[in-house]
């Protein structure tokens, strides 16, 4: 299929060619698999599942969790495959169920974009405070005065300007950068591995690994609330695939690609995960340590990560290698997760669904959504301000938050367009990459699974958090559910009162 042909098939779907398609597949693939991250989110929420489950919720978790996403994936390829527009999942909504299912589906999709940037490049931050920590003896105690929350903020935004500056310069280097991307993380994956295997003088046994199970939560039943709260790990590191659809419009052959770029950045994803998540079990032998909130005995929090590297490594250059490799991974990742944010702001302002919309749709010299970019940027600034906040068990509750808001509010936007394609059954015209019969089975358990999920996610993290506990406090509260569910109530007001009576899905402009 020609870059014409490609032009020609937008054009039937409604759209003239405005940003440059200078993407290849593998840059396809790459912007996904670089959002995934498994240097971002292997490491970022792996405290969620060893405090929720401990080995258990990761050795058997992962596998799990990751197959049920693959199914979702493939349900996304395929129509991926049938509506190649940067709209992605918005569109592909609005064709099949109508503009509300296009308006409430493009909203959740892009509150969850927003959620998965803010919440990569605050995780990158806090990787880069440690590691900043580690190399200048003064850092810790000098920069924001001292103040680890001010100095992991203050980090965050400046690393949230670093990739707008990124994003501004248009999709050429935007594709470099991904494709770069890539083999960091494979490569530096490995060395993280190989590090784990020979560094430490002891290992875990591969039984422990399998069957040890913790719970640090201060919750009881382990197998129907805590366990399942561990596999957040998986469910948020394995999501934002849906990048590959976002830049359909700028890559070549997108009805394959975009297809492919999706399941396949799942797939590898899953498989070097679970590598490197055995890796960390394998390497952590102080458990004492590891599950220690006090910050005397443990100042990188309990369940950490970084606990088990510090604890296996030490504190000299290969610790510090592993932290950078990480860091440099996180920064990656956070990179491509605002690249696929602006353009479903972009996508979804062209089609009237955003106030200013006029003004998010532009397009630079450079093949670029400008406005766009500087506008999710700062949305994603804005919804991480809550973790100025301390919690009082110095566990990042806010971090939590926002990581549930993305999972939540992206599956949830996944969900629609899956049901609508189970309900359109034989009528939907699939495109060249096609599930077949396998559809019906497929949908089904993609559907369950995520309504599922998103009930467990918006659950209280800790008791702390549940109103009506003698110690609550609005500190350690999951704001998951009141971020996601006002902006669901927003949007049906809205909806109803006006909405309904001027947005009629996506707008032919030729």
């Amino acid at each position: 299929m020609s870059i014409n042909s490609d032009e020609r098939r937008l054009n039937e779907l409604g759209y003239k060619q405005e940003l440059n398609r200078n993407w290849s597949a593998f840059s396809n693939f790459a912007i996904s698999f670089s959002i995934i991250s498994i240097l971002a989110g292997c490491f970022t929420t792996f405290a969620q599942a060893w405090n929720n489950g401990g080995p258990v919720a990761i050795s058997i978790g992962w596998p799990l969790i990751s197959a049920f996403i693959l199914i979702i994936g493939l349900c996304m390829s395929e129509l991926a495959s049938a509506y190649p527009t940067s709209g992605g999942i918005y569109w592909w909504a609005s064709k099949l169920g109508g503009p509300r299912a296009g308006f409430f589906t493009g909203w959740l999709n892009l509150i969850g974009l927003v959620s998965v940037t803010a919440s990569v490049g605050y995780g990158a931050a806090s990787f880069l405070n440690i590691l900043l920590g580690t190399q200048f003896a003064d850092y810790a105690t000098s920069f924001m005065g001292g103040d680890y929350i001010k100095q992991q903020f203050a980090l965050f935004v400046l690393l949230i300007a670093f990739v707008t500056a990124i994003n501004v310069y248009g999709a050429k280097i935007l594709a470099m950068v991904n494709n770069i991307s890539v083999w960091w993380h494979v490569f530096g994956a490995a060395l993280v591995i190989g590090i784990l295997l020979v560094v430490p003088d002891n290992h875990q046994s591969v039984s422990w690994m399998f069957t040890e199970r913790i719970n640090n939560s201060g919750f009881e039943n382990y197998w129907l609330y805590v366990l399942p709260l561990g596999f957040l790990l998986t469910q948020y590191t394995i999501t934002g695939f849906d990048a590959s659809c976002h830049l359909s419009e700028e890559t070549k052959d997108a009805h394959m690609a975009s297809a492919k770029g999706i399941w396949k950045s799942i797939f590898y994803s899953a498989i070097g995960g679970y590598i490197l998540l055995l890796a960390f079990l394998y390497a952590a032998t102080e458990t004492d340590i590891i599950n220690s909130f006090d910050p005397a005995v443990n100042p990188f929090g309990g369940g950490s990560v970084i606990a088990i590297l510090y604890t296996s490594l030490g504190g000299g250059v290969a610790f510090k290698l592993v932290m950078l490799i990480t860091t440099a991974g996180q920064i990656f990742c956070v990179t491509a997760c605002l690249t696929s944010c602006s353009r479903m702001m972009y996508a979804f302002s062209r089609d009237g669904a955003v106030p200013g919309g006029n003004l998010w749709k532009k397009v630079n010299s450079h093949g670029v959504p400008l406005n766009a970019v500087m506008v999710s940027a700062v949305a994603g600034i804005v919804l991480t301000l809550p973790a100025l906040w301390k919690s009082p068990t110095g566990a990042p509750t806010a971090f939590y938050a926002v990581v549930s808001v993305c999972v939540i509010s992206l599956y949830l936007a996944f969900m629609i367009p899956i049901y609508l394609r189970l309900k359109a059954g034989s009528s939907f015209k699939a495109g060249e990459w096609t599930l077949g019969s396998k559809y019906k089975w497929m949908c089904t358990i993609a559907v369950a699974e995520i309504a599922i999920i998103s009930v467990y996610f918006i659950l209280p993290f800790a008791p702390a958090g549940t109103p009506g506990n003698k110690d609550f406090t609005w500190t350690a509260v999951n704001y998951a559910p009141l971020v996601t569910g006002g902006a669901l109530l927003i949007l049906a007001i809205w909806w109803q009162l006006s909405a309904k009576k001027w947005f009629t899905g996506p707008k032919r402009n030729v």
